[in-house]
């Protein structure tokens, strides 16, 4: 999964206290930001299997430190950490915490059995990325139904909301119908991190025009 990981930020966007919306797109990523950090520093590992998987050549092998549900939750909890610091108030941070936690839940519902608990077996995942007339049009409808929540919360549909659903939709377009990776290198970790910039210099855009009661 990829911009549908920005659902759940979305939708805690619409929440009074919660940190804003760019702040979320990077807690929505946060874990894909290490992991991809952490391949290009030699720490996790991941190879590339043409066939893989319906949807990608990735065989994510080794992420115990980003992608177990315990390593999730340790970022989660270092950024709720941080949201803390600097907004001083705990039903941010807790909000800041579900938001990165939910990165782990969204992977379980689409990876191949690649995600563990703990580092260790079992190894989990349902597997929809081997079911892509299943998993695109449900990826969508969640990266959709997030806009629409959060426009509705903060101001209506405006000029950033479509600016945001625009390049959320290119970059999964991109994901799906672009070039797949042939090998494991800086240019994978560069490309990845800078599909998640973009999408969250989307959602600074979407923010500026809030509008709460």
């Amino acid at each position: 999964m990829f911009v549908g990981h920005f659902a759940p930020a979305l939708v805690a966007a619409t929440q009074r206290k919660a940190p804003s919306l760019p702040v979320l797109f990077i807690g929505a990523q946060l874990v894909d930001w290490a992991f991809f950090g952490f391949v290009l520093a030699g720490i996790e590992h991941i190879r590339i299997v043409p066939g893989f998987t319906a949807s990608n050549p990735m065989d994510l092998y080794d992420m115990p430190y980003t992608h177990s549900l315990a390593g999730s939750a340790v970022w989660a909890a270092g950024f709720a950490g941080l949201v803390y610091a600097m907004m001083r108030d705990k039903t941010a941070a807790l909000i800041a915490f579900a938001v990165v936690l939910s990165h782990w839940v969204m992977d379980l519902i689409v990876h191949a059995p690649d995600l563990t608990l703990a580092g260790l077996p079992p190894k989990l995942g349902l597997g929809l990325w081997n079911l892509p007339s299943v998993e695109k049009p449900l990826e969508i409808g969640l990266t959709l139904g997030g806009l629409w929540l959060y426009a509705r919360a903060t101001g209506g549909l405006r000029a950033g909301i479509w600016g945001l659903g625009a390049i959320l939709l290119l970059l999964q377009a991109i994901d799906w119908f672009g070039a797949k990776p042939t090998e494991v290198d800086a240019a994978m970790t560069l490309l990845a991190w800078f599909g998640y910039a973009v999408a969250t210099l989307g959602a600074w855009w979407a923010a500026r025009g809030e509008q709460r009661a």
